[in-house]
């Protein structure tokens, strides 16, 4: 072990970056996880009544069993199992802790916080997921008060007129929600229908919904202007514009990865599809030491990278880790050993 304070520092406190301290850890890698949240943060900002599109055992980490009555597990019911998977392995974790940059000096990075902290490390992994920036329309009216880019709970909206954007697993599950709790729902969606990603199991609900006219689906429409009570949009197949009336509106068109971030701690990243330069087999960086995990490493293809595959990324992490440590005692011992030495 060298001057450092840690031979690694994961950011980002959710189930991958989580998987990966915990990886690290049990192979003797003093580490420490830096969240700027809570324990899995993005999770605890999912809508309250929201169920996982995977089953609860390939979203477990660290081989600790997620035993549920349901194969599919709640909102509510993977935050307690995160919760309990750190408390099990007494991870070292500091919350509410946001880092606002990582800096390589020599051979050692300085992390440092919002809130005046520094950190020092051999290796740092970014694991700070997608979820906090939102996939903007850039549209005037887009920063009104009634217009969100997050859905919770439906309560706040019963009986109200509601336009949601977007055709993917968000819309679907949002227009659903406030469909059942009294809203009055629209959808403006780009394309000819839904994505293919969205939850097959939701999807002939919201098609029977729609066909009843319970739900209105207004399919090739853009959305050019909000403005209070009103959404814009236009017929992208005839070019009419319409009017629709909104009392709240949704924006959920989906959410990008932190790139300014990625790019101030020297990561290259490749224009267009965001996605980070890193070693496909050991999931580092052009910088030595700086690795990334998790959903960060699809850039804007966020479907690519979830849970059930972003958990395993910290054991090519730590291989490598542990084969370049291996490789400096190595050479160490062989300096030693070169004839001449006193």
């Amino acid at each position: 072990m060298n001057s450092s304070e840690y031979e690694l520092i994961v950011i980002g406190g959710g189930p991958n970056g989580l998987a990966c301290a915990i990886e690290a850890q049990k192979r003797g890698i003093k580490t420490m996880v830096l969240e700027k949240g809570t324990i899995a943060e993005s999770i605890r900002r999912y809508p309250y009544q929201m169920t996982f599109f995977s089953t609860a055992d390939n979203i477990a980490i660290g081989n600790v069993p997620f035993t549920i009555n349901t194969p599919k597990a709640t909102r509510e019911e993977a935050l307690n199992y995160y919760r309990k998977v750190v408390e099990f392995y007494q991870l070292p974790i500091k919350l509410y802790c946001k880092v606002e940059s990582v800096k390589k000096e020599d051979q050692l990075f300085m992390i440092l916080t919002g809130a005046g902290e520094s950190f020092k490390a051999d290796n740092v992994v970014i694991s700070t997921g997608y979820f906090d920036f939102p996939r903007r329309l850039n549209i005037p009216g887009e920063d009104l008060p009634h217009v969100k880019h997050y859905y919770d709970e439906p309560y706040a909206y019963v009986h109200q007129q509601v336009v949601i954007i977007g055709g993917g697993n968000s819309a679907v599950e949002a227009a659903l929600s406030l469909y059942r709790h009294g809203a009055d729902v629209s959808l403006m969606v780009r394309k000819e229908g839904m994505k293919k990603t969205a939850k097959y199991w939701l999807i002939p609900d919201l098609l029977n919904r729609i066909k009843e006219g319970k739900i209105r689906a207004y399919y090739h429409y853009e959305t050019i202007r909000i403005e209070e009570g009103c959404l814009y949009a236009r017929d992208l197949v005839n070019q009419q514009e319409v009017g629709i009336p909104a009392e709240f509106v949704f924006v959920l068109t989906g959410y990008l990865p932190d790139v300014s971030f990625m790019q101030q701690a020297g990561i290259r990243i490749k224009p267009g599809t965001l996605e980070p330069g890193f070693n496909q087999e050991t999931f580092e960086t052009d910088v030595p030491g700086l690795y990334v995990a998790g959903t960060v490493t699809a850039g804007i293809h966020t479907e690519k990278v979830f849970i059930e595959n972003g958990r395993l990324h910290g054991r090519f992490i730590v291989d490598h880790i542990l084969k370049r440590k291996a490789g400096k005692l190595q050479e160490s011992f062989s300096l030693q050993d070169r004839p001449g030495r006193p």
